[in-house]
């Protein structure tokens, strides 16, 4: 009796040609897409999110020319808990999230998963660029980069469990994304060119500022703007409004070039300084999840990357809790931004990760 495997397809190429390669390898292959949003309360037009309408409709097409049942899930209640408020929550509290991040652990790894357990199928599938191994060694599942460089999505995988890992497949890991083309165009699949998503997909104009206050419904205070010893130098517009390493757009005409360095929710205050000032060399990440192992015993030699598209950079990590660790990089770091993920590595492997506090 084969195995059953469900597929999450988005109506993109990469998870279309995922569930292709799946039902060809024997597995009994259901497609399934998630309804994350409902896009006229976000105040956008079908066209412009990922599992919108347009998307539900190229995946069932996909899902009729391979040949496997096709399925809708309704998960807006969950991805308005677990991803949307603690986006805004996050924002709200001065930090910088990575709902993406969010959206794999809670929603797609966590509730898709439960459900597929629920149903009796063995696996879940997506099309992230990863590659899922098991070390006889170690008795452990462990997560590797994916063979195309240019398309490795492990940075935002660091999150999953052991339990998870077992119970998920990523049959594009070790392809390139021409190959994935070539096959979508072979097989005729409808979205073979289609463009990849690059957008938060509840947000896909890029304006989150205006996301959240139409969400919530308010506007932010303005509060102080600081320099680096605490002297009030202008005023902000709202907290929400800045990152960090931002220059443009401060509003403010002052003698040398300043940055957001850091935010203070509490004290509604944003700090203002030189370029040099982004620059450091030692973060602290909680609610860390360790894949290569089980805890990291003593200080160990690492690369690490604080953003997506960032080189791993040499670092050495100790971890100071069950929850915590502590990263010390070799060379100071731009703009290392709290509420974003810091990844660890060795090699190709994913040891694991935590979010920058």
């Amino acid at each position: 009796m084969s195995q059953k495997a469900m597929v999450a397809m988005s109506g993109g190429v990469d998870s279309s040609v995922a569930a292709y390669i799946i039902k060809q390898q024997g597995f009994e292959t259901v497609g399934v897409t998630l309804k994350l949003v409902s896009n006229e309360d976000i105040g956008v037009s079908r066209e412009k999110t990922c599992c919108s309408l347009k998307d539900i409709e190229d995946a069932r097409n996909v899902s009729f020319k391979i040949g496997i049942k096709y399925y809708v899930f309704n998960f807006t209640d969950n991805f308005k808990n677990d991803v949307i408020s603690r986006f805004i929550e996050s924002y709200e509290k001065g930090f910088t999230p990575n709902p993406c991040i969010d959206c794999n652990r809670y929603i797609k790894f966590e509730k898709l998963l439960e459900r597929a357990v629920n149903l009796n199928f063995d696996y879940i599938v997506t099309g992230h660029y990863g590659i899922i191994e098991h070390d006889g060694v170690s008795g452990r599942f462990i997560l590797k980069k994916a063979l195309d460089d240019t398309k490795d999505q492990s940075y935002v995988l660091y999150s999953l469990t052991q339990k998870q890992l077992s119970k998920i497949l990523l049959p594009l890991g070790k392809m390139k994304k021409s190959e994935i083309r070539k096959i979508a165009s072979e097989q005729g699949f409808i979205n073979a060119k289609k463009h990849d998503s690059q957008d938060i997909c509840f947000v896909p104009d890029g304006n989150y500022v205006g996301f959240i206050e139409n969400y919530r419904l308010k506007k932010y205070n303005p509060g102080n703007f600081i320099d680096v010893s605490g002297k009030i130098v202008g005023r902000h517009n709202g907290i929400i409004n800045y990152t960090i390493g931002q220059r443009r757009g401060l509003g403010l005409f002052y003698h040398k070039p300043l940055f957001v360095c850091a935010k203070d929710a509490e004290k509604n205050t944003i700090t203002l300084g030189s370029e040099q000032d982004l620059y450091s060399k030692r973060l602290t990440a909680a609610d860390i999840n360790l894949i290569a192992c089980e805890k990291i015993e003593r200080p160990l030699k690492v690369k690490a990357k604080i953003r997506y598209n960032q080189k791993e950079q040499d670092a050495i990590v100790e971890q100071i809790s069950e929850s915590q660790f502590h990263v010390e990089f070799d060379a100071e770091q731009r703009a290392v931004t709290k509420g974003q993920a810091v990844v660890l590595y060795d090699g190709d492997i994913v040891i694991g990760g935590g979010t920058i506090i």
